[in-house]
């Protein structure tokens, strides 16, 4: 293991190596070039412009003896030209051997005033220059500076990078020496740890050390994986605790049995149920002896499929629905469900239909009685007649209106009726109450007024809600007949409350509970022959509670009733956006 990772570590730190000098040869030496160009280019302007001034104030028989003052002095080729490119004097070649110069770019930009410069091969030595030259009287004078001196620093630069990239393949190589070492040891240690794990021994540790590589975090995670995965076998079995205390809190019997048929668990109702208790560990069949109930759990076990069957166990006096269903490894799970709420709401069921046939049976009967009585011929008196045919009448419209009110309640219950929500004034929703029902209340001897108002937005369906507020003064002003019926709304909390009030005879404070549920009557006589069905308030209550509102009456004998309902204040804009 050591070996391989110094020969990986080792290789990684060549190419590490060799990368860096390839790109400090690109990048450095072309910098480094550039920088010496500049430098060399600025010393030479300087030093034409010097050896310009010199030649001024020389005469024509001293230029030779000045052009090699000029050239020792810059360590550079001096060279006088005048107008015409004739080369006057010049340190290193005879002028009358040398070319005409007129040509040479940095001799045109002196003679336009310039300080001219250049860099090519030149056609007398036959090497490359760096050219500059000045403007004098009639000509100019330029200097030439060698660039093969650039070259040689570049050279030795790159001995130098070299012999440095040499010494740092030997820090490599130690390196890479010492940190496999050192890492194959670590590795070895994190191997016997993870063979522990594999092992099963959540018990196992590994010190990661003070080191802060990636070796001893490696180590730290393994080590606080091993210390999760403890504390998630630690938590699996709290679960196992709390699955069993979700069992236990059913209220549903569950037992389950292993593949031999025996009891193996059963929850805390299902002990509940059983007047001896469950014996965990023994046959079913000594714990539960109803011949359904074991059927059931049989054919769950022999089949493979879940099974459902309805049982009356006569020793916890109950009917339950038991569900046995085949678990993966063998053995059965039976749930108890006990039917008795349901059995309560088919009561229930029972109950409003008999309400309901009970409604319409007095109607019917007396409408049967006084049709028969017409067809007979009897009474012959027109004026009782006529009394017949009203009372046919009352009871016909008695009928209908017990049908529509059927059916609206059960629309509102089921959802089949449709709202159509929208934020509306909650003084307008009374304002259009009072409109409405105002006529109605005074052919009853009465006066609607509303009392008390706000502007306050509510969320609600207006043409429900109008229902609601007919129901009420409807009956307001039937049980109150010559007293006012007041219509008002205040705010309560994050909603409005409207009421309807009279100031009739009031309602004792033991119908009070019961006044919303269906077919309820305080006076039953009274009701019948004012001709209610007793469903207007069932639907007033299932109406708001769509609304996501709620009812409730206040009354006392005597002292008159208040109905009161409320909706929830309508969303601002900010609102709506944030939900």
């Amino acid at each position: 293991m050591t070996r391989r990772i110094f020969f990986k570590l080792f290789v990684s730190f060549l190419v590490v190596i060799a990368a860096c000098t390839v790109t400090l040869d690109f990048t450095v030496r072309a910098a480094w070039e550039q920088s010496l160009f500049s430098t060399i280019e600025r010393n030479l302007s300087q030093k034409v412009l010097m050896f310009a001034n010199r030649v001024k104030s020389a005469s024509p028989d001293q230029y030779a003896a000045v052009a090699k003052e000029a050239s020792d002095a810059a360590d550079a080729r001096a060279t006088i030209i005048d107008a015409q490119g004739h080369v006057l004097a010049d340190s290193e070649a005879n002028p009358s051997d040398m070319e005409n110069h007129s040509t040479r770019p940095e001799f045109v930009a002196a003679l336009h005033g310039k300080v001219g410069e250049n860099s090519r091969t030149s056609h007398t030595v036959g090497i490359d220059f760096l050219y500059v030259a000045a403007p004098i009287p009639n000509g100019a004078v330029r200097l030439a500076y060698p660039l093969s001196a650039i070259k040689d620093v570049n050279a030795t630069v790159m001995g130098y990078l070299l012999r440095a990239s040499l010494l740092a393949v030997v820090v490599a190589a130690l390196l890479a020496f010492f940190a496999s070492r050192s890492v194959s040891g670590r590795l070895r240690a994190i191997m016997h740890f993870s063979e522990k794990i594999a092992a099963g021994d959540l018990t196992a540790r590994i010190e990661p050390g003070d080191a802060s590589d990636e070796v001893s975090m490696v180590a730290g995670a393994l080590d606080r994986t091993a210390r999760r995965l403890e504390q998630g076998f630690r938590a699996l079995d709290t679960s196992r605790k709390e699955l069993e205390a979700v069992l236990n809190s059913m209220r549903e019997g569950v037992i389950a049995t292993g593949p031999d048929g025996h009891v193996i668990w059963a929850n805390r109702r299902m002990q509940e149920l059983v007047p001896t208790g469950v014996r965990i560990g023994a046959p079913l069949v000594e714990t539960l002896r109803d011949p359904d109930l074991l059927r059931a759990v049989e054919d769950a076990n022999q089949s493979g499929i879940a099974h459902t069957e309805r049982v009356t166990w006569a020793s916890a006096g109950k009917s339950f629905s038991v569900t046995a269903a085949p678990m993966p490894d063998g053995g059965v799970v039976a749930v108890l469900y006990d039917l008795s709420e349901v059995e309560r709401l088919e009561k229930t069921r029972r109950d409003f239909i008999a309400n309901v046939s009970h409604e319409l049976r007095t109607p019917l009967t007396s409408i049967q009685g006084y049709t028969e009585t017409l067809l007979d011929g009897l009474p012959p008196d027109p004026a009782m007649t006529m009394e017949f045919l009203e009372i046919i009448r009352k009871n016909a419209a008695r009928m209908s209106r017990l049908t529509e009110d059927l059916l609206t309640l059960a629309r509102v219950e089921s959802g089949e009726q449709s709202f159509r929500f929208e934020a509306v004034p909650a003084s307008s929703l009374l304002q259009d109450a009072a409109e409405t029902l105002r006529e109605l209340v005074r052919a009853r001897g009465s006066d609607l007024r509303i009392v008390e108002s706000l502007d306050d937005m509510v969320q609600a369906d207006r043409d429900t809600i109008h229902q609601v507020f007919a129901n009420l003064v409807d009956n307001a002003a039937k049980y109150a007949p010559g007293t006012e019926v007041q219509l008002g709304a205040r705010l309560v909390e994050k909603s409005v409350e409207f009421f309807v009030r009279d100031f009739g005879p009031g309602i004792g404070s033991e119908h009070l509970p019961r006044l919303f549920e269906r077919f309820y009557r305080v006076d039953k006589a009274r009701s019948r022959e004012s001709g209610g069905t007793g469903l207007g308030l069932a639907i007033v209550k299932h109406i708001v509670r769509k609304h996501g509102g709620s009812v409730s009456a206040y009354s006392a004998l005597n002292r008159g009733s208040e109905f009161a309902f409320s909706l929830p204040l309508a969303l601002t804009p900010a609102e709506m956006a944030r939900a």
